[in-house]
């Protein structure tokens, strides 16, 4: 299994935040809110359910944390529209 750490605008798989094998970064966008802006996952690791795990970890903690997600990644943009569990956070104008 694979462990995902949080950084400080990311949550990522590897070394640090600056030595990654995947990543899943966000920006803040307003108040409660932030945007997800890009999912990386390095060939080692393509086909492991790795970017599913970097974007539960970011989501529970959007949750604990009370935001709303606009996600521009278009992973991120799909898993999110396509599983019910992630419809709550989705921000909406």
């Amino acid at each position: 299994m694979h462990e995902v750490k949080q950084g400080d605008r990311s949550f990522y798989i590897g070394e640090s935040e600056d030595h990654w094998s995947a990543t899943m970064t966000y920006v803040p966008s307003g108040e409660k809110r932030i945007t997800i802006d890009h999912t990386y996952v390095s060939e080692a690791l393509n086909g492991q359910g790795v970017g599913k795990l970097l974007l539960k970890a970011l989501t529970d903690w959007a949750r604990t944390e009370n935001l709303k997600i606009t996600p521009v990644c278009s992973y991120a943009k799909a898993q999110m529209e396509k599983n019910s569990e992630y419809h709550d956070l989705i921000y909406k104008d």
